[in-house]
């Protein structure tokens, strides 16, 4: 039974600050950010781009893009940390605007940046179970990462969505539904208390929380395909891997994620002068920094960050990554993980040339620390003012989804000019 991605599309605020710039205004070399991070550019949500916003500009980017009937769906998950209300899901929201049926299920996850990844697995069990009768599953990975001014986390921001459509028509990827690989462990490396707009992280501690669930995820997984009869005990899973992806909360995590998985795989760790560990960086060079691209100038979108990878990496293959196998490894601070493959299936490269992510990149617009340390601000605490209209005007913004602000305590969203009730 073939089941897997039929259609991938991403949505992304239309401004950005270069990394240079906010480095020449903080007092950092930017070698700092652009090395050490490897972060060249990053998206700025305006007060009238919220996660909402950019889920539902994903969505109706992918149903326009793959001509998919909403009535297609029966089973909406958003997988999110940047949530708009303690009760009230984004998926609920989305399904409005997204002209979903009455009788398609909703619902929202939270994990951290896991949410997606946990939405992707359940939509593909629901898929296997028999139960969506021949309808389609939409996953929409939806994040704006915010830190504060000047706070060691403020050079790993970003903001956007990415949109998955599963189905019996993998068009595009073919999941490896029989086994995958899981961890979990209670750390408290990055939260956000309820009253707080912006993360708590330990950074170094949340590194090696990552490179922890790693390899315990990798090793279920193995472990897993052992028991299965689906792969020897020293098969080493990612040899026949065309790409290696990984949760993306910068460019320069995916890096030591990939070495670290080449040390599991070796069974012992490498000194970092040898030719072992400089082969192990030219492994990384070929795998994965070439679908690290929209990463590098989108930021870090949490939940969606590895599916930008993974839509990188679709758009830029070429016919002869076609059958060939790709792992994808998501992690979520707090924690949670998982380690699973799929197969490029034919026919991928056709459909991901409608819409080249490059366009969109060069659509944005660049604004200067002014303008952006102006819309950080105006987006702290604008949920809390009751009959606050936000102008689109004001942003010089062209998109047709857009949040207009509080009235009566409920949420105001409009689309095409039209505001939704």
């Amino acid at each position: 039974m073939q089941i897997g991605l039929e259609g991938i599309a991403f949505d992304i605020p239309e401004h950005f600050i270069d990394m240079r710039e906010l480095a020449g205004a903080r007092g950092v070399d930017p070698a700092k950010y652009l090395q050490g991070l490897g972060q060249l550019e990053m998206a700025v949500a305006s007060p009238c781009e919220d996660s909402v916003v950019l889920a539902a500009g994903a969505g109706r980017r992918l149903f326009a893009n793959f001509d998919v009937d909403p009535s297609s769906i029966s089973l909406l998950i958003v997988g999110t940390e940047t949530g708009i209300d303690h009760s009230l899901s984004i998926a609920s929201y989305l399904h409005l605007m997204l002209g979903l049926s009455d009788d398609c299920r909703i619902f929202e996850i939270k994990q951290a940046c896991y949410g997606a990844m946990a939405g992707v697995a359940m939509g593909i069990n629901y898929l296997l179970s028999g139960k969506a009768l021949g309808k389609k599953v939409l996953v929409v990975a939806t994040d704006i990462a915010r830190y504060g001014q000047g706070s060691s986390g403020e050079a790993t921001q970003g903001a956007g969505a990415v949109a998955l459509l599963l189905s019996h028509q993998p068009r595009l990827v073919e999941w490896e539904a029989r086994i995958d690989g899981y961890y979990a462990r209670h750390v408290m490396d990055f939260w956000r208390p309820l009253d707080a707009q912006e993360a708590c992280v330990e950074g170094h501690y949340s590194i090696d929380c990552y490179l922890a669930a790693l390899e315990g995820a990798y090793r279920h997984y193995k472990a897993n395909g052992v028991r299965a009869g689906l792969m020897e005990v020293k098969e080493d899973v990612q040899k026949r891997c065309v790409a290696c992806l990984y949760h993306v909360p910068y460019v320069k995590m995916a890096q030591k994620a990939h070495i670290k998985l080449l040390e599991l795989e070796a069974g012992c760790a490498f000194e970092k002068e040898s030719p072992v560990f400089a082969a192990a960086r030219e492994d990384f060079c070929r795998r994965t920094l070439p679908f690290l691209e929209l990463n590098s100038r989108v930021g870090n979108v949490y939940t969606a960050s590895l599916f930008l990878s993974l839509l990188n990496f679709l758009e830029i293959a070429t016919q002869e990554a076609v059958g060939k196998e790709l792992s994808l490894f998501s992690y979520g601070s707090g924690c949670g993980a998982e380690f699973v493959r799929a197969r490029v299936s034919v026919g991928a490269t056709k459909w991901m040339q409608k819409d080249s992510f490059r366009t969109r990149l060069a659509a944005r617009r660049l604004i200067g620390i002014g303008r952006y340390e102006e819309m950080a601000t105006a987006c702290r605490g604008r949920d809390k003012e009751e009959g606050r209209v936000y102008l689109p005007e004001k942003w010089n913004l062209t998109r047709s989804e857009l949040y207009l602000g509080v009235k009566g305590r409920k949420r105001v969203y409009a689309i095409d000019g039209k505001i939704l009730e």
